[in-house]
């Protein structure tokens, strides 16, 4: 196996003087300048970091040299952002150098800074799909008009040749009249870029010193006077767009702010007037481009949304609380309720269409817990599968199916498939929860007697409540307590009680408990231990068994007893808390009445 470590090759020397610098700094282009490839983060931070550092020993216009030469590979899409949020002169060299596929292009070109993306149109070679984007965020050609009062001489061109084409794509440079002198362009324009800022949109912000007063028209490029002609072009260009903006505006693009139009605050109500034939022909003006020209009047398929408007259409009456779905734009788009009258004229009384206004319709607290309780669901049957799986396999390890496994490997395939067991539990037990508390799951029917199931279930838990010196003092009705439950319903929802008030008893607690008859109904009254006591809502409380081997689920104290008051409720009970009290209360069973014999009846008994 061979690994790369060129970088960190590179990394490892350290730069002793500007040749070095400039050395070192070619060859950490070269090798970033490469398609990203898996490998160190960190060690790529530190390629950025150390150019970063040799950008204070190398001039701007020796790193945008070398940034334009055509020696070393720029396909990398991290590496020309990280060029475009650096000088100018580095940036359009750097745009003007990368290779990048379309999609690529249209990834970067949003997220490079504004006055970057406009050196990008003066590339020919561009794909299809960046051009595109270009095109929606509005960048045009950087290059600023020539004033009226000036010629082409005096910004140092013949004015009778075409003006001189520059290798580096930057904007601010100026024509020099010597075709040899390209790099004194570039070093002009790279002097001049702490005095002017660009964006992307070809506007110029001038610079806020005075400029030097012009000693002569004539001159060379580089020279005050070219200066001076150059803060005319962008004084020029500045006039011609229109208004000046303020002199701490920021430069922004033609479509800068959709961003922020599409996420405002989502419209909860509007005005609207419809015509004749029920087309909707004025709204509110920030609705209008969105909404006229729906029609309402037509009856939607199925007849669902609109049928009710569509009804009062023909028939010319008003329309109260209509269900309306309309479609189109993102923030008009969804479930409404429309309340409408029909509109008329004064002197023929003849009919010119509805106004009225439009409200989001709210979805009710029931509908959201369903909605919630279904994703739940959703999440647990997605869950369910892979430990299912590895209960699976744990458990044809433990068996040895497939061969004799070490005893080793058998204990903790074991340990694994308990472990398995116990999440399924509880995602048997979310799911009751969600169901019950949504009203989409009814207890099984039947009969019970609630007091024969916790007198025995008392009796097991005494056992274990024995060794820690700790009991429940219990006071139980001697008469039954018949509930429309089946039998094992009613030992969940015991259990589930009983269990959790067990699991979070200290050693040497005991606690009161009584089982009455309350006229139509059975009431357990249990004392709270200390544990759950002290907590503010006992059934958000995260207390646990600690190790104990009671225990009522996995998800701890609160959730046990939040689950056994759904199955009270669900049962036309309560589980609730009083004081330091923890009262369940459930309907009993009443007894069919014997009705009266027909000879008893006291009209036949007067006859």
């Amino acid at each position: 196996m061979h690994f790369d470590d060129r970088l960190a090759t590179v990394l490892r020397h350290r730069a002793a003087g500007e040749r070095a610098a400039k050395t070192q700094f070619r060859q950490l282009l070269d090798l970033l300048g490469e398609r990203p490839q898996a490998g160190d983060p960190a060690l790529k931070a530190a390629a950025y970091l150390r150019l970063i550092a040799l950008a204070e020993v190398i001039p701007v216009a020796d790193r945008a040299a070398i940034v334009g030469e055509n020696g070393w590979r720029f396909r990398n899409p991290e590496l020309v952002r990280w060029f475009g949020e650096a000088h100018p002169a580095i940036a359009g060299a750097a745009l003007y150098r990368a290779q990048l596929t379309g999609e690529e292009w249209a990834e970067l070109i949003p997220r490079l800074p504004i006055r970057a993306r406009g050196f990008l149109r003066h590339r020919t070679d561009l794909p299809t799909g960046a051009i595109r984007v270009l095109d929606r965020l509005g960048v045009s050609d950087r290059a600023l008009p020539v004033p009226s009062d000036m010629t082409r001489s005096d910004i140092g061109e013949d004015a009778d040749s075409e003006p001189t084409d520059v290798g580096e794509p930057e904007p601010l440079i100026l024509r020099p009249a010597n075709e040899n002198s390209q790099t004194a362009a570039t070093q002009a324009s790279a002097d001049q870029q702490n005095d002017v800022n660009a964006d992307g949109a070809g506007s110029v912000v001038p610079p806020v010193e005075e400029p030097a007063p012009p000693a002569s028209r004539e001159g060379t490029a580089g020279k005050p006077d070219d200066i001076r002609s150059l803060v005319e072009r962008i004084e020029s260009f500045r006039k011609a767009r229109g208004p000046a903006s303020q002199a701490h505006d920021a430069p922004t693009l033609p479509m800068a702010g959709l961003d922020e139009v599409q996420h405002r605050k989502p419209i909860d109500v509007f005005s609207f007037g419809t015509n004749s034939e029920g087309r909707i022909d004025w709204a509110e003006p920030d609705i209008a481009p969105m909404v006229v020209g729906t029609d309402l009047s037509q009856r939607r398929d199925g007849g669902q949304a609109g049928e009710d408007f569509a009804s009062a259409f023909i028939n010319r009456q008003p329309a109260r609380s209509v269900p309306i779905t309309l479609h189109g734009a993102t923030a008009i788009e969804g479930d409404w309720i429309v309340d409408a009258a029909p509109r008329f004229t004064r002197s023929e009384g003849r009919f010119y269409g509805y106004v009225g206004r439009f409200r989001r319709a709210i979805a009710t607290v029931d509908d959201r817990a369903q909605r919630g309780a279904d994703r739940l669901r959703q999440l647990l049957h997605e869950l369910r599968t892979p430990v299912n799986a590895m209960q699976g396999y744990a458990e044809v390890i433990q068996q040895q199916v497939f061969g004799p496994t070490p005893h080793e490997y058998r204990a903790l395939a074991a340990s694994i498939a308990g472990d398995s067991a116990r999440i399924l539990a509880g995602f048997d037990e979310l799911d009751r929860l969600a169901r019950l508390e949504t009203g989409a799951l009814d207890l099984e029917a039947g009969e019970s007697d609630f007091a024969n199931v916790v007198r025995a279930q008392l009796a097991q838990l005494q056992t274990v409540l024995g060794p820690r010196v700790a009991r429940f003092d219990a006071r139980l009705t001697d008469r039954p307590a018949p509930l429309a439950l089946a039998q094992n319903e009613a030992e969940m929802l015991g259990w589930r009680v009983l269990a959790t008030l067990a699991g979070a008893t200290g050693a040497g607690e005991n606690l009161s408990l009584t089982l009455a008859l309350d006229g139509e109904q059975v009431t357990l009254r249990a004392q709270l231990p200390t544990k759950l006591a002290g907590a503010e809502d006992v059934f958000s409380s995260d207390v646990r068994s600690g190790g104990s081997t009671l225990s009522s689920g996995i998800f701890g104290a609160g959730f046990s007893l939040r689950l056994a008051r759904a199955e009270a409720r669900a049962a036309g009970g309560e589980l609730a808390r009083e004081e330091n009290e923890l009262v369940l209360s459930l309907p009993l069973l009443t007894g069919a009445e014997t009705l009266p014999s027909p000879a008893d009846a006291p009209d036949r008994a007067a006859g």
